[in-house]
């Protein structure tokens, strides 16, 4: 087994390899702006690293996240396009559920990533491979007497202490982690979702209600 996974979720653009027992390799840069910039440079410079070769990958493994719609898609695009290029599985993973399996929180908590909006996207854990809520887009203050009490991981609490007074690490999601839960989810013989996108609301950028289309005349 090779996955390759990916993740384009949040401000950090993240890849790694992994061989079905340990992560061979993995990078990470945050750039919210750069992420069909920097995806693919990031995959070649890992298979170089690792003196291996894109067609010895057997899968995918992509965060579906929830996040913003423009960066998000990009990892979704590449991995079904290496999944149809290579005849591999593509395999999605809640990108909270990465940032949980990251943590090294025994008890319940909380995972959060920014939003925008002056909103995070969250889910309560029972433990780093437990998630008991579906994740959820919602202002803080809003959540604030649901996760009282309860410590965060996540960039997205980072941003609100006065809900998220109790912050670990890590602030950002890793492919490694995600790989690493896909292998073992893999190994315990579990089926994993497709790679389908959790935007959770509509896009930023939409039409105008006045706009006008022209048709040639």
């Amino acid at each position: 087994m090779l996955l390759l996974a990916l993740d384009t979720a949040t401000p950090a653009v993240t890849v790694a390899l992994h061989d079905g027992t340990d992560v061979v390799a993995s990078s990470a840069q945050v750039d919210a702006r750069r992420h069909g910039e920097l995806l693919l440079p990031a995959v070649d410079r890992l298979l170089a690293g690792a003196g291996l070769r894109l067609d010895a990958v057997t899968g995918i493994v992509v965060g579906v996240g929830p996040g913003p719609y423009t960066g998000l898609r990009v990892g979704l695009m590449t991995a079904d396009t290496f999944g149809l290029a290579l005849g591999v599985p593509v395999y999605g993973l809640c990108t909270l559920d990465g940032l949980a399996y990251a943590s090294d929180l025994a008890g319940p908590f909380v995972v959060a990533t920014d939003a925008r909006r002056k909103e995070v996207y969250w889910a309560r854990y029972a433990d780093p491979r437990t998630r008991l809520s579906d994740p959820a887009v919602d202002r803080p203050a809003d959540i604030a007497d649901e996760v009282a009490g309860l410590p965060a991981v996540g960039a997205g609490a980072l941003l609100y202490p006065d809900a998220f007074p109790d912050v670990r690490e890590p602030e950002h999601v890793s492919a490694a982690a995600l790989a690493g839960l896909a292998a073992e989810r893999l190994a315990a013989g579990e089926e994993l979702a497709a790679p389908r996108p959790l935007y959770l609301r509509r896009p930023d950028a939409q039409v105008p209600k006045n706009y006008k289309v022209v048709t040639p005349k």
